[in-house]
């Protein structure tokens, strides 16, 4: 069953809940389903590696949104955005911790025989491809930035 099946199944449960925060969610990933089949090129399909790519995004943005909203102190707002965030977070496969992560970097820049911070964008190419959707970009560098500095 792939995602757009997914989500259409959740929706119809959503709704005979009535759960909001839920549907509202999913909503916004239909939306982005959408938005990513009719791209150019996409010929109305989309592969894993792109449903992975924008819910991703999805929750950067929720988590940035989050942020800024308690800030602010918009306890209100920042309570829809944890409620989608948990939502879409359902969706992407388990983000691996820390020490994982250090892990594979580790053996990439064995692998490559980077050595200084002028290799580090040779790493960053490597990790985010071997990682994705498996941990943040953000993590990522700073975690090879660390083992290259």
């Amino acid at each position: 069953m792939n995602l757009e099946q997914k989500i259409m199944g959740e929706m119809k449960d959503a709704m005979k809940s009535k759960n909001e925060a839920v549907l509202r969610s999913l909503r916004a990933i239909k939306a982005e389903i959408i938005k990513a089949k009719t791209e150019p090129g996409a010929a109305g399909e989309i592969d894993e590696a792109t449903e992975q790519k924008f819910l991703q995004k999805m929750v950067k943005q929720r988590k940035d949104s989050l942020e800024i909203f308690e800030k602010q102190g918009r306890e209100d707002l920042a309570i829809k955005e944890k409620e989608e965030l948990e939502v879409i977070q359902r969706f992407l496969p388990a983000q691996l911790t820390e020490e994982e992560i250090t892990t594979i970097v580790k053996a990439i820049i064995t692998e490559t025989g980077a050595s200084s911070a002028a290799d580090m964008g040779k790493v960053m190419g490597l990790a985010s491809k071997q990682l994705a959707g498996k941990a943040e970009g953000k993590m990522i560098s700073t975690i090879v930035k660390n083992s290259l500095g």
